[in-house]
C-alpha cells in the first residue's frame, strides 16, 4: 500500500482531517494506496505557504526562475522509467505510451516555459505630439490554482504548472484524485532541483470539496483547470462573481473529415491511431469519423481490420496497444453509451465488450470500438464519450460535411484529410474548432495557442498565451 501526502511549503505532510481516499489500480482493479481528502483548512494552509512564497518567488530574476524550471525537466528525464511505471499503474495507460509520451512532455513542458519566459516581451507605444511614452508591464498575479485531468495526469499538470511559477505565481494545484501519483513524486523532484518551499503545493482531494476550496477562496486570484465541460460551467459560475481570470479547457466531440484525395495509407494509420490512442481518453481524439461517399466502403473494410489488430493488454506489456480504461465508473460510463447506441439503431462493427486481460476479473479492459451510424443527431455524435469508442459515417461532398462537423455544441479541434489547397483553405476558415490538423493528427508545437470554442472552454493556453494568462498587464504612460 502507497500512502500519498500533500505537499505544501515543501514538506510532505497528512491532510488535517486525517481522512483518506482509495486509490484504484486500473490493471486489476484493486486498491494500492490511500490519498488524502483534504479539506478547507489543507487549502488554507497551502494558500498560506503561497502567498508567504510569493513576496520573494515573485522578486527574482528571470535567469533564476529559468534556471530551476529547467532543472526540473532533467530531472524529470533522469527519472523517466520511475514516472512512467507510475503513471501507467495510476492511469492504466501502457507504460511504453508514458514513457514515448507523457513524461517526456512534462519534461518539455517545464524546459519551454524555462526559456520562454526569458523571452517574453511587453510593449511600448510612443505617443507623437503628446511627448509621451506608453509602457506596458506584465506582472505576476500572485496565488493561482491549477486543477487538472486524469487523462495525461503529468503531462496536463505541468503544462499548467510551468508556466505560472515561470511568471512568478505561486500555486496551489490540486491533480486528479484518480490519478494522484506522478504529481505526488513531483514534489521530490521540485525540491532536488532547489524550487523554493511554498512556490508550488500540492494538494490531494476530490473535486467537490478540495478543487471546490481552491475556486471559492478569495485570494486565489487565477484559476486553470482542464476537465469536464459541467464541472467547467460549474467553476465559471463560482469565480466569475468574484472576479478570478479563468482558463477553462473543456470536453471535445471532434470530427475527423476523410475527402477521397487523401494519402489513404497515412491517413488510415493515423485515424486508427486519433481514434484510440491513451484508450481514447483524449480529449483530442477524432471520435466522429465523417468519409467520402466514394471511398466509404473501402475504408469500413479497412479501418476495421486495422482496428481488430489492436492488442488490449496488461499496460506493462510491450505488445500492449491499448490499456486499461482509468477507473470503473468511467468503464460503465463508456458501456453506457455502448449501450445507447445499439438501442439508437447504430451497427457495432467491432468491439463493444469488456474483456478479461492476464486473468485479472477486476481489470478495466474494454475492446476499441467501432459503430456505423446513419444519423449525426444520435447521442453518440453528439456527447462526450471519452473512452476507445468511434462513430463512422458517410458524407457525399464538402457542406454536407461541413454542416454535420459543426452541429455539435463542443469547439475543440477537428481533423482534415485532402490534398486540395482551395478545400483545405476553406473548411480550415469554416470549421468550428480551436485546433485544425489538416494531414496530420497531434502534431503539437509548444508555442501554439491550445484550446477551444463553445462548451470545449474559455481562454487559451501554450506559448505566450499561457504567459500572458499567468500575469497582469498594466499600462504606464510618461510625459516627457
Amino acid at each position: 500500500m502507497i500512502t500519498i501526502q500533500n505537499f505544501i511549503k515543501g514538506k510532505f505532510e497528512n491532510p488535517i482531517s486525517n481522512e483518506w481516499l482509495d486509490n484504484y489500480c486500473p490493471e486489476n482493479g484493486d486498491v494500492y494506496g490511500q490519498i488524502p481528502s483534504s479539506s478547507k483548512d489543507d487549502i488554507e494552509k497551502a494558500f498560506k505557504a503561497a502567498k508567504t512564497a510569493f513576496k520573494s518567488w515573485s522578486l527574482t530574476t528571470l535567469e533564476e526562475r529559468s534556471r530551476i524550471l529547467i532543472k526540473i525537466s532533467e530531472l524529470l528525464e533522469d527519472n523517466i522509467q520511475r514516472f512512467a511505471e507510475a503513471e501507467s499503474k495510476d492511469n492504466g495507460k501502457p507504460i511504453s505510451l508514458a514513457k514515448a509520451i507523457d513524461i517526456p512532455r512534462a519534461a518539455s513542458n517545464f524546459r519551454f516555459f524555462g526559456h520562454a519566459i526569458t523571452q517574453f516581451a511587453s510593449e511600448s507605444h510612443e505617443s507623437v505630439g503628446h511627448d509621451a511614452i506608453n509602457y506596458t508591464l506584465r506582472q505576476p498575479i500572485g496565488v493561482v490554482g491549477c486543477i487538472s485531468p486524469w487523462n495525461l495526469p503529468l503531462y496536463l499538470f505541468t503544462w499548467k504548472i510551468a508556466p505560472a511559477i515561470a511568471a512568478g505565481n505561486c500555486v496551489v494545484a490540486k491533480p486528479s484524485e484518480v490519478t494522484p501519483m506522478t504529481a505526488y513524486l513531483l514534489g521530490e523532484i521540485c525540491n532536488e532541483a532547489g524550487l523554493p518551499k511554498g512556490v508550488l503545493n500540492i494538494v490531494h482531494g476530490l473535486g467537490t470539496t478540495t478543487g471546490q476550496a481552491i475556486v471559492e477562496h478569495p485570494e486565489i486570484k487565477a484559476i486553470s483547470f482542464t476537465g469536464g465541460t459541467q464541472t467547467g460551467a460549474h467553476i465559471a459560475k463560482v469565480a466569475a462573481p468574484m472576479f478570478k481570470k479563468l482558463s477553462l479547457e473543456l470536453g471535445g466531440k471532434n470530427p475527423n473529415i476523410i475527402f477521397a484525395d487523401c494519402d489513404y495509407d497515412d491517413m488510415l494509420a493515423t485515424t486508427v491511431r486519433s481514434s484510440f490512442a491513451n484508450q481514447g481518453q483524449i480529449c483530442l481524439c477524432g471520435s466522429r469519423i465523417f468519409v467520402e461517399t466514394s471511398i466509404y466502403d473501402k475504408f469500413k473494410v479497412d479501418f476495421v481490420k486495422k482496428v481488430k489488430q489492436l492488442k488490449v493488454g496488461h499496460p506493462s506489456r510491450v505488445t500492449t496497444d491499448i490499456g486499461a480504461i482509468v477507473s470503473k465508473q468511467h468503464l460503465e460510463k463508456v458501456l453506457g453509451y455502448i449501450d445507447i447506441a445499439k438501442k439508437e439503431g447504430g451497427n457495432i462493427l467491432c468491439g463493444g465488450r469488456q474483456i478479461l486481460v492476464d486473468n485479472y476479473e477486476n481489470g478495466y479492459y474494454l475492446e476499441p470500438t467501432v459503430i456505423e451510424i446513419s444519423n449525426n443527431e444520435c447521442r453518440v455524435n453528439q456527447e462526450e464519450i471519452f473512452g476507445p469508442v468511434v462513430t463512422i459515417m458517410p458524407f457525399n461532398n464538402e457542406d454536407d460535411v461541413l454542416e454535420m462537423a459543426n452541429k455539435v455544441k463542443y469547439g475543440l479541434s477537428a481533423t482534415l484529410w485532402t490534398n486540395n489547397l482551395k478545400r483545405t483553405m476553406r473548411l480550415s476558415n469554416q470549421l468550428q474548432a480551436g485546433i485544425i490538423w489538416v494531414n496530420t493528427w497531434m502534431l503539437r508545437d509548444l508555442r501554439t495557442p491550445f484550446g477551444g470554442i463553445k462548451t470545449s472552454g474559455v481562454g487559451r493556453e501554450g506559448g505566450f498565451e499561457a504567459l500572458r494568462f499567468f500575469t497582469e498587464p498594466k499600462n504606464v504612460c510618461i510625459k516627457y
